[in-house]
């Protein structure tokens, strides 16, 4: 399905109900929306997204009923960097539709629009933070961690009060800087795009603050309002004492609140907080879905860093073919003197261990890719992931770190 600005495609739906690229004049009734089924910050959310001049109106569809809107997606762009690969993606977000039109198909026709348009702009997966289990219906499955949020015991010990400030657009340079050195040390990272941070400063969900130090920016993250509980997301800070003087400020900032952090394992903010927070045992599973629309494409894409992990073990494959199979078909990556070769699909493949290879459910795939199990801990815990010569594909498939920026904070 392909729509430009000036001539939409519009595609007939049951009951006289047509779903077609957002306009203009939608605007309105798609605050109306977003307000009455989410938060009421998602009016402003979604107008800062299609009056961006990088993004517009042909990210976002609806479903309308006349001139009302009843329902409505938008897909934003994304980049997944896993290793030193980096993948185009998706992010379907700013879904809603009118409680009296439930039930009629509307949110699946605007996946199926916002999956067919992920693929005409490139992309290779699509993630999203997505209420549990709904968006398995559509090809997505849990993946990624979502990292904790300890409560703050008590501020790091200081003279004075550091003071924090709102960001500013010339800021950005320095909080991306911060956040890129942030996430250097995560295998799997999501990074904020130029026009994301944009929408951040001037929405209303959270603030991003800032802390300088003689003029230069060392330290950012975004809080949300105050109230009875206050979230510190996205903390980065170029030293353990810009890090301690940021968590110190943002205390500051909600002295009425408790304050709760996110927890990024292995940075400098993570370093400098561990003695000051409450870390307590997770009592439930949270992660961010990915969907994989093409496998072979994937894999396809991941040569480069599979062809890294196979050099590291040191065991010469030449001649060999790497195989893995999802059961309902299976690809094999040849093993060339200089590389891996193209991926070849091929059909049903029950019995993956017979030819020395392995195996994962196709809805197992995005955690063995992208998650902190690896082919080592999907095998215990999955009767349909594993294979037979371990080493190999442990070296292949290991646990992966993850870090993700979004546009909605997931707590």
């Amino acid at each position: 399905m392909n729509a430009t600005a000036t001539s939409p495609a519009l595609v007939p739906l049951a009951d006289g109900l047509v779903l077609r690229q957002a306009r203009p004049a939608d605007l309105d009734g798609i605050g109306t929306l977003l307000a009455g089924r989410g938060e009421p910050e998602d009016a402003l959310d979604h107008r800062l997204v299609v009056t961006d001049p990088d993004v517009g109106w042909s990210a976002c569809a609806v479903v309308v009923d006349g001139d009302r809107v009843v329902s409505t997606a938008t897909l934003l762009d994304e980049e997944v960097r896993i290793g030193g690969v980096r993948l185009p993606a998706g992010q379907v977000e700013l879904v809603a539709t009118d409680p009296a039109y439930e039930g009629r198909g509307l949110v699946r026709a605007l996946m199926r629009w916002a999956h067919d348009r992920s693929a005409a702009r490139g992309h290779v997966i699509q993630a999203m933070i997505g209420i549990p289990y709904f968006y398995r219906l559509f090809g997505y499955e849990y993946a990624i961690d979502i990292p904790p949020a300890p409560a703050v015991r008590t501020p790091p010990p200081g003279v004075g009060t550091p003071v924090l400030r709102a960001a500013r657009p010339s800021d950005i340079p320095a909080m991306a800087a911060l956040q890129e050195a942030a996430q250097r040390g995560f295998d799997v990272a999501v990074a904020h795009p130029a026009a994301r941070w944009r929408w951040l400063l001037d929405h209303d969900a959270s603030t991003l603050q800032v802390l300088e130090r003689a003029g230069t920016v060392v330290a950012t993250g975004r809080i949300t309002p105050p109230g009875g509980q206050v979230l510190l997301a996205e903390a980065a800070a170029l030293d353990e004492t810009a890090a301690r003087d940021l968590l110190r400020g943002a205390a500051a900032l909600v002295p009425d609140s408790r304050l709760r952090v996110v927890h990024r394992s292995g940075t400098v903010t993570a370093a400098a907080w561990q003695e000051f927070l409450d870390h307590e045992p997770r009592k439930r599973a949270e992660q961010y879905y990915v969907r994989i629309p093409d496998v072979a494409v994937l894999l396809d894409r991941l040569r480069p860093l599979l062809w890294q992990r196979l050099a590291a073990t040191g065991t010469d494959r030449t001649g060999r073919d790497i195989v893995l199979s999802t059961f309902g078909a299976h690809y094999r990556i040849p093993v060339l003197a200089d590389g891996l070769g193209a991926v070849v699909t091929g059909g049903a493949m029950q019995a993956a261990g017979a030819v020395g290879g392995a195996a994962a459910a196709p809805d197992h795939l995005p955690a063995l890719l992208f998650g902190p199990h690896g082919m080592e801990g999907l095998t215990r815990i999955r009767p349909d992931v594993y294979a037979r010569d371990e080493e190999l594909f442990q070296a292949l498939f290991p646990p992966l770190t993850g870090d993700v920026l979004s546009y909605y904070l997931p707590y």
